[in-house]
């Protein structure tokens, strides 16, 4: 069986970057080095360091477990030179890696084992490469107490900057009370949540995605976005635990672009809402971060608008070369001072995961 990931470009100490490769306009590095060059962002005349929220990779031992591969194998690297590389193109100098989650259905010690490789594997790629490269920790978090316990030790022990989750599990909202203890933790940690959707798989089966358009993708990913933060604002998970950091990816999905209307159902219909939210839904935007994967200036704009400048940073989504231009797109989005530029496209995102 063949799994697609969101991740590419090379498979230092057994990690996989998978994905198309990106329009070059430099010569390839030799192998095991990075490009000579590197594209340097300016903003208001001086240098800004540049950080990618959202960079995707795989572990192929580790999908080994599920009787997975990482697909196309034809992709696979040895190194990460071309990954580099692609880097230095874009204008990135900082990939925050994150794996999206396939091992939510397994058992307790299948799920241990996935994890514990994975994160360390993640951790060498960090140490090989400190000054381009920090990880977001994976967990098992199908299993609460077990996810407690890798988190702890992913941050602890091994140096990782945060974890990636998915936007359910199994069908149930990251919201649920069993989920309580990992919030908890994150909070505790002061690790940053980078939330990742998989999709509205419950649709499916109605035929209302099938056609054409990728429909899955273009409205399930960020529609369950959009429902999994609706449930952190009206379950109370974001007054329960308000020194959550968390990080939407593809700009948080619709919420953003209509959350007014949560507003306006707690005035219209407030025994809808009960006790908790204790804020009106809008105003926990301010308390959540979302990369900047929404396509154009004019759509940038507009989440910023409704979120804040300080609340956004940058994502690509790499490999995807849709997001190759994502340095372009900020430097391009009107109405930002040069102190908000500089934050969006690496400073906020490095205080989040305490890159010096």
């Amino acid at each position: 069986m063949h799994v697609g990931t969101e991740a590419g470009g090379g498979q230092p100490a057994g990690i996989a970057f998978v994905g198309c490769s990106l329009q070059a306009d430099v010569p390839a590095a030799p192998a095991g080095r990075p490009s000579a060059r590197r594209r340097a962002v300016v903003v208001g005349g001086r240098r800004v360091r540049t950080v990618d929220i959202h960079a995707h990779c795989a572990v192929p031992e580790a999908m080994a477990l599920m009787g997975l591969q990482v697909a196309p194998r034809a992709l696979l690297m040895s190194d990460t030179a071309s990954r580099l590389q692609a880097m230095d193109e874009q204008g990135i100098d900082v990939e925050a890696l994150s794996i999206n989650p396939y091992w939510y259905g397994v058992d307790h010690d299948v799920a241990a084992r996935i994890i514990a490789i994975q994160n360390e594997k993640l951790a060498e790629i960090c140490a090989a490469e400190p000054d381009r490269f920090v990880a977001f920790a994976s967990v098992a978090l199908q299993h609460p107490a077990l996810a407690v316990e890798q988190l702890e030790a992913a941050v602890r022990k091994l140096g990782l900057r945060g974890v990636a989750i998915g936007g359910s599990v199994n069908g149930e909202e990251l919201a649920a009370e069993r989920f309580h203890p990992f919030w908890a933790k994150a909070e505790a940690l002061g690790a940053l949540v980078f939330i990742h959707p998989q999709g509205t798989r419950e649709l499916e089966p109605s035929g209302r995605l099938r056609g054409s358009g990728l429909l899955e993708n273009t409205i399930g990913n960020p529609l369950e976005t959009t429902i999994a933060l609706s449930h952190l604002i009206f379950e109370g998970t974001l007054d329960r635990f308000p020194g959550l950091k968390i990080c939407a990816a593809h700009g948080g999905g619709y919420l953003p672009s209509y959350a007014a209307r949560s507003d306006a159902v707690c005035r219209t219909f407030p025994d809808r809402c009960g006790p908790l939210p204790r804020k009106a839904p809008t105003e926990y935007l301010k308390q959540l971060y979302f990369d900047s994967i929404v396509f154009t200036p004019e759509a940038l704009r507009h989440l910023i608008a409704e979120t804040g400048p300080g609340q956004v940073v940058m994502g690509t989504d790499y490999p995807y070369p849709w997001t190759s231009t994502s340095v372009d797109h900020i430097l391009a989005t009107p109405g930002l001072s040069d102190a908000e530029r500089a934050a969006i496209l690496g400073g906020t995102a490095a205080r989040l995961l305490g890159i010096a």
